[in-house]
């Protein structure tokens, strides 16, 4: 195996730079190979985590939700404050409910909408924590309530089977 060179402390900040402009260029696991070099030397930088969950859930599309939907679930019990816990977790629960969408099928549209549900409570959970000046979390909800709104396809699926497809799911709080 190979050995990893550290980072300096003093180059966190242009490293997280970097990670944030390759998940612009849409270099996710550039952005999270970045990330993991500087939560190797500050294991508590709150940046970091955050623009690594965001890497792994850039990912969805290019190598499905396994196993970054796990991970990215397991950077949120790492953040500090129950708004980010809250707006991160259903930041996570939204992209997955578009990966449903972008899959398309059978049985998609009822796993979509599962999935913008549970994304829905996450962030009127943060929007209860809210500061006025910051609306992220509504614009979030919005956004998710605007595709419901617009896909006649994206619906609640009664059925037992949809269900079972969220359980092993559950929200980590």
């Amino acid at each position: 195996m190979i050995n990893l060179k550290p980072l300096k402390p003093e180059a966190i900040s242009a490293a997280l730079d970097r990670a944030k402009r390759y998940r612009l260029l849409n270099e996710p696991d550039d952005a999270e190979s970045i990330c993991l070099d500087i939560l190797a030397c500050d294991p508590g930088h709150q940046d970091a985590h955050i623009t690594l969950l965001l890497a792994l859930t850039d990912k969805f599309p290019h190598s499905g939700v396994t196993p970054a939907f796990e991970q990215a679930q397991e950077i949120v019990a790492k953040l500090d404050g129950s708004y980010s816990k809250s707006y991160y977790l259903g930041v996570i629960f939204e992209r997955r409910a578009k990966f449903h969408l972008k899959q398309g099928g059978p049985g998609t549209g009822a796993a979509a909408y599962a999935w913008f549900d549970k994304a829905m409570k996450a962030f009127n959970d943060a929007i209860s924590a809210d500061d006025p000046k910051n609306q992220e979390a509504v614009l979030r909800w919005n956004s998710c309530a605007r595709i419901l709104n617009s896909r006649p396809d994206v619906k609640a699926d009664d059925s037992s089977g949809a269900g079972m497809m969220l359980d092993a799911f559950e929200t980590p709080h």
